[in-house]
């Protein structure tokens, strides 16, 4: 049984930032159906960032009593063995923010991407935000450009395809990927999700609901049909939909 919860974005309690999406990942540990669940975190997409597994051990870990582990696949070196034991053996994969086209270059690279695939097939939960939330989805509403350039455009980046649709986080933030969907959607088959921060899509096999941590936060469906541009905002409801690609 496939399981996904994906982030449009929200602190977790960087210093000096409140904790921002608590609900949604109280839904995430609970899903596991374990108290204290293990959760590894990879945060290839911030460059290995230490202190981003400080954050994620102090919250996931202090917070709400997870058993955390993380993977450094750019500093450092595993066999192929440590990684599928490191990812499969896990209840909850946490996927942090970031550069998504680094991030899905080193797991293609490391053969990571089909050991999630694996995960996503034995049931392990696959959770994130922002860049953990596109991965899992065929494309991603991506500004990865703009991480050698400020200025460059957003960019529409590969996922892994467990969902076969378009993913955009923070569309409530940050008001440019508005325009940059509507345009990316001309391009792209199908729908859109489009995530506002402390919003969350929750997937279990094929169906869906959309999660959320603070009220005023919204998720939308997102396509062209005929010449002519929608956006669907996705009623909120406690039970599940079948998810239509």
């Amino acid at each position: 049984m496939g399981k996904i919860i994906a982030i449009g974005g929200g602190e977790i309690g960087r210093p000096g930032t409140k904790v921002e999406t608590m609900s949604i990942d109280k839904e995430i540990i609970k899903l596991s159906g374990k108290n204290k669940p293990s959760l590894l975190f990879l945060p290839t997409a911030s460059n290995d960032s230490t202190s981003y597994y400080d954050v994620v051990k102090k919250h996931f870990g202090d917070r709400l009593g997870c058993k955390t582990n993380v993977l450094y696949l750019i500093k450092n070196k595993y066999t192929e063995k440590e990684l599928r034991d490191a990812i499969l053996k896990s209840d909850i994969i946490y996927i942090g923010g970031g550069n998504t086209l680094k991030m899905m270059k080193i797991w293609k690279k490391l053969g990571v991407d089909k050991i999630l695939y694996e995960a996503y097939e034995k049931g392990i939960i696959l959770s994130g935000l922002s860049a953990g939330a596109i991965c899992w989805f065929k494309y991603g509403n991506s500004d990865s450009m703009r991480f050698s350039n400020s200025k460059a455009e957003m960019i529409r980046v590969k996922g892994l395809n467990i969902i076969d649709m378009l993913l955009c986080p923070h569309y409530d933030l940050e008001k440019h990927r508005i325009l940059s969907l509507k345009n990316m959607m001309q391009k792209t088959r199908g729908k859109a999700i489009a995530l506002d921060n402390c919003s969350a899509i929750e997937i279990i096999d094929d169906k869906f609901r959309i999660i959320y941590s603070k009220k005023e936060a919204n998720a939308y469906f997102v396509y062209w049909n005929k010449s002519k541009y929608y956006k669907e905002l996705i009623p909120r409801s406690k039970t599940f939909s079948p998810l239509k690609f």
